[in-house]
C-alpha cells in the first residue's frame, strides 16, 4: 500500500488543500511533473471560482482538484490511478515515522526503526537457512530446500542493497 500519495490524507492532498487555503497553486506544483502543471493550473483557476459557490459545490470542486492532483502525480511516478483512497488507512510502521523524522528534523527513530527491521529479517532468514543446511545430507529434497533457503537469503539481501542505492523517489514500477 504505501507510500500514501493517493490518499485523502496523504501529502498530495495536504499540498492541494494548503494550495486552495493560501489562493497559491504554486505550493501544489511540486508534487506533480512538469508537464502537468498546466492542467493542475486549469483546473486550480476553475476550482477557486466554483468553491465561492456555496458548502456543496465547494465540497464537490474540492473532491474534483483533488482527484485530478493525484491522477496527475500518479502519472508523474508512472504509476496508475485508482482512485482516491480514505483518510486512516494503515500504512504500516515505516510512514508515520519518516513523516515524524520530516516533522522534527531528525532521522534518528527511522534509522532505528528501520536497522532493526533489516537486522532481524535477515537474522531470521539466516537461522532458517543454517538450520536446513544442517539436513542438507538427509537427500535431494532437504538439499532443495536448503538451496532455496540459501538462495532466498542472496536475493533478499540484494534487493536491499539496490533499494537502498536506488534512486531517490524512485516509483516501484521503474525498478522492478
Amino acid at each position: 500500500m504505501p507510500p500514501h500519495c493517493d490518499t485523502m490524507d496523504g501529502p498530495v492532498v495536504k499540498a492541494a488543500i494548503e494550495a486552495l487555503e493560501a489562493n497559491n497553486v504554486n505550493l501544489l506544483l511540486p508534487y506533480v511533473p512538469q508537464e502537468g502543471e498546466g492542467e493542475v493550473s486549469r483546473v486550480f483557476e476553475k476550482v477557486v471560482l466554483v468553491r465561492k459557490s456555496g458548502a456543496v459545490a465547494r465540497e464537490v470542486a474540492d473532491l474534483y482538484f483533488f482527484e485530478t492532483v493525484v491522477r496527475v502525480h500518479r502519472a508523474g511516478e508512472g504509476a496508475p490511478f485508482t482512485g482516491l483512497k480514505p483518510a486512516g488507512l494503515d500504512v504500516g510502521p515505516v510512514i508515520p515515522v519518516a513523516e515524524k523524522a520530516i516533522e522534527t528534523g531528525s532521522p534518528d527513530a527511522l534509522l532505528d526503526l528501520l536497522s532493526d527491521m533489516v537486522r532481524t529479517e535477515v537474522k531470521r532468514r539466516f537461522e532458517h537457512m543454517m538450520h536446513l543446511q544442517a539436513h542438507a545430507d538427509r537427500g535431494v529434497d532437504e538439499a532443495r530446500e536448503y538451496i532455496k533457503a540459501m538462495l532466498g537469503l542472496q536475493v533478499y539481501s540484494h534487493s536491499l542493497y539496490e533499494n537502498i542505492k536506488a534512486k531517490p523517489h524512485v516509483s516501484h514500477h521503474e525498478h522492478k
